[in-house]
């Protein structure tokens, strides 16, 4: 019985990924294409990305202090991006698709992202300028995480621990294809 258990939940796991990259694709091209509203609390567009502001946030089941905490965050400044709004809570998804409810004051309207090559043993080269034909200054491991400065639309200039430069756009999560960041 367990083996058939498991099988059930392997076979799922493609299509439940598959059902995650075409919802994040589309949530990306309506975003980018000015398609989506704004929060019915915050006034704010949606969905939109922010960070979190403290190293401990709590991720709840549901938007009150009555749902369980399902798992915490521990690192503050990392990039997540806001589906849904109810009254002081925000529901966000993170760059490895886990969702859940935070209160508003956890979160921060800095713009950080994280280095998402399409294969993660690859390395993102940081340019000097926004131009694939400048000069590589670094390269950065997927993870890594930095603070938006800017954005173009095609790059982004990032800036970190012992790094600043320009990244292809379509390399950060934290930042929809196309957007433009001042």
């Amino acid at each position: 019985m367990n083996s058939k258990r498991s099988w059930r939940i392997v076979r799922r796991a493609p299509v439940t990924a598959l059902a995650l990259i075409a919802a994040l694709t589309c949530a990306a091209t309506a975003r980018a294409a000015g398609e989506f509203g704004t929060g019915p609390k915050s006034g704010l567009p949606m969905p939109r990305f922010v960070s979190l502001k403290p190293d401990r946030v709590n991720v709840r089941g549901g938007p009150t202090r009555d749902h369980d905490v399902t798992f915490v965050y521990t690192r503050a400044g990392l990039p997540v991006e806001i589906t849904a709004e109810s009254d002081n809570w925000r529901r966000i998804r993170d760059w490895e698709g886990s969702e859940g409810w935070v209160y508003h004051s956890l979160l921060s309207g800095r713009r950080t992202a994280v280095v998402t090559p399409k294969d993660k043993k690859e390395l993102v080269p940081l340019y000097d300028q926004g131009d694939s034909s400048a000069t590589v200054i670094a390269r950065l491991q997927a993870g890594v995480l930095a603070a938006v400065k800017r954005c173009t639309g095609s790059w982004c200039r990032i800036a970190g621990a012992g790094f600043d430069g320009w990244v292809v756009q379509e390399q950060l999560w934290g930042v929809y294809p196309n957007e433009k960041v001042e």
